[in-house]
């Protein structure tokens, strides 16, 4: 199939020079610290799980069924980059065929996670304590920062709230002691079966997934994500038990009501803003498969697709609902304590 759209020079290569100044701004920060040695704990943590650099956000994609024409400046760059085809009339566009050759197992769990995902409800009676079951009695943390309330605070608040993390790779990172807490046994198998919109860490996976399918992307989505993504990471280590106090921020205390309530808010918000987000990548999987393989009609996208997980997903859904995503109502919240 060809391309449905196309894009003269003028048109690409303004929306390349613009990519290129947003991504610019998004990694300034990473980029100063590098050059001079200094690690962030919070801002890091984006670059190093999801194997991002500054690079791969900068570089622009047109997305799937799109056409660059060439111009007096000559033809685009895409055309000597992986993946992408250039037709007679020099338009280069991307191959889905040989994309989904080299990546269908990756497209097609994709599809089918955030699918999932998507269509079940979200769940905000976590309150963050993922991060408190990565420290549970345990003397060595993941990163150089005090604790706020010191191991036995941090301790006493794991115990007093029931965990009901619903992320395989927040919980595969528990203690020890932590494990057996949590309302659910998480595994990489079930993972689309409870995988749910609320999640800080399902959130934040949109940028995983959009740098997985890579130029099938449009720039602006990935570069959405990398910002969605940015700002759920602040959350995230607000409401953890480390003092983020030496980085300049404050701390979400969700060990009180309060805290507990500007979490979920927040995480609300997040979620909100996820959505559309989540949406569009499922349509790029839906328009790789339906352009390579037109007869299927995105079969992925009903929820019976038995996709399993793809062996090159760095290292970081349709069931029965669980402890952890009740079904009763677009947005769960549990109870303050236990």
């Amino acid at each position: 199939m060809s391309p449905g759209r196309r894009r003269a020079g003028s048109e690409w290569r303004a929306a390349a020079s613009a990519h290129a100044e947003r991504a610019e701004a998004l990694t300034a920060g990473r980029r100063e610290r590098r050059s001079r040695g200094e690690k962030h704990p919070i801002d890091d943590f984006l670059y190093e799980y999801y194997s991002l650099t500054p690079a791969l956000l900068r570089r622009w994609h047109p997305g799937v069924g799109v056409a660059l024409e060439p111009d007096d400046d000559g033809a685009p760059p895409h055309a000597a980059w992986r993946w992408y085809r250039t037709a007679e009339d020099g338009a280069v566009s991307l191959d889905a065929h040989a994309f989904l050759a080299d990546r269908g197992d990756t497209v097609r769990y994709v599809h089918h996670l955030l699918s999932a995902t998507a269509a079940r409800p979200a769940f905000a009676g976590c309150f963050g304590l993922h991060e408190w079951a990565m420290v549970y009695r345990q003397d060595e943390h993941r990163h150089a920062l005090p604790l706020r309330l010191g191991q036995e605070g941090t301790d006493a608040v794991v115990e007093a709230h029931r965990l009901r993390c619903s992320h395989f790779d927040a919980f595969r990172f528990f203690t020890p002691d932590a494990v057996p807490r949590n309302a659910t046994l998480l595994t990489r198998e079930t993972q689309p079966a409870l995988e749910q919109p609320g999640c800080l860490h399902a959130t934040m996976d949109l940028l995983k997934w959009s740098l997985k399918l890579g130029p099938a992307v449009p720039g602006d989505l990935l570069l959405e994500c990398a910002e969605l993504a940015r700002d759920v990471r602040l959350l995230d280590m607000q409401a953890s038990p480390y003092d983020v106090s030496s980085l300049g921020e404050r701390a979400v205390a969700i060990e009180t009501p309060e805290g507990k309530a500007e979490y979920v808010a927040r995480q609300r918000g997040f979620a909100e803003r996820a959505a559309p987000l989540r949406a569009r990548l499922v349509e790029v999987c839906a328009q790789l498969e339906g352009t390579a393989h037109p007869q299927r009609n995105t079969r992925a996208a009903s929820g019976t697709s038995t996709a399993a997980h793809p062996s090159e997903t760095s290292s970081c859904s349709a069931g029965t609902p669980s402890p952890n995503q009740p079904s009763s109502s677009a947005w769960a919240t549990a109870p303050s304590g236990t």
